[in-house]
């Protein structure tokens, strides 16, 4: 059974179509035969263990690594050969991916606005630094922030250009409870009022559950599931999309068939 099957119909003109995607360093392939669409207005979770091929799918989004075989298409483009077409209709946040320390946050998000291309940059970044709460940090080294604030301005960053794509790598990593539960109803607005794509990679299952309507889970770099959060809770037979995913690492569950261990072939 091909677990992509529940998502389909896609739309031709989707924002990301993704077919047969390849990628083997040496005897190892990262990423095997990966398919998958995604459409406008929606917030997809890439899920897998550390080498699922999550970093790797994702740089090959974004155009950074070519495919061993396979296409990427971003808003009809050939990421591996023609990703300057739509490179201004995307950004990528992860707040392990650090930007100049030396400079102080207003100067990086200015200096990024006009890497990105964005009309009236001092106007836009006052408006990013306001709906994130980074305006009392303009005049601060980026070096000097804490984890939180770190994170706070690498988002201020991601949407400085209003991108159509939002590639987002742990998205509220060290952020409090609070601040972070902020963070998420900002993306929620941010992909509605933008009618944006996200693909979130995150390994906390509950902000899964809140922000995606899909999740695709790699292992070994193939896709082994790929459904709405409830449908794989109740095909695997767990309570929670976290108990899914602590199945699938401990090996409790057939990913082959996509069912709990013991469960009666149909």
């Amino acid at each position: 059974m091909q677990m992509h099957a529940a998502m389909e119909p896609v739309q031709p003109n989707a924002p990301v179509m993704v077919d047969g995607l390849t990628k083997t360093f040496g005897a190892v392939a990262a990423v095997d035969g990966v398919t998958f669409t995604l459409e406008a207005g929606t917030t997809t979770a890439l899920l897998g263990g550390n080498g699922a091929g999550k970093t790797t799918t994702i740089a090959m989004l974004m155009g950074l690594i070519v495919p061993t075989s396979g296409r990427v298409r971003v808003f009809g483009a050939d990421m591996a050969h023609e990703r300057y077409r739509v490179l201004h209709r995307m950004n990528f946040e992860s707040p392990y991916v650090d930007i100049p320390h030396r400079l102080t946050v207003g100067q990086n998000l200015d200096v990024f606005a006009r890497l990105y291309g964005v009309d009236q940059p001092a106007a836009r970044i006052a408006e990013v630094a306001a709906e994130l709460r980074v305006t009392d940090l303009i005049e601060r080294p980026y070096g000097k922030l804490s984890a939180g604030q770190k994170t706070r301005v690498s988002l201020a960053k991601a949407i400085l250009n209003r991108p159509d794509l939002l590639l987002l790598d742990e998205p509220t990593a060290s952020l409090d409870p609070d601040t972070a539960d902020w963070v998420r109803a900002r993306l929620e607005r941010y992909r509605d009022q933008e009618n944006a794509t996200l693909l979130l990679a995150s390994h906390n299952m509950s902000e899964v559950e809140r922000l995606a309507t899909r999740v695709i889970m790699l292992e070994k770099g193939r896709v082994i599931a790929d459904d709405t959060p409830a449908e794989l809770i109740k095909r695997f037979g767990r309570s929670t999309l976290e108990e899914v995913f602590l199945a699938i690492a401990r090996r409790e569950v057939d990913t082959v068939n996509g069912r709990a261990q013991g469960e009666e072939h149909a």
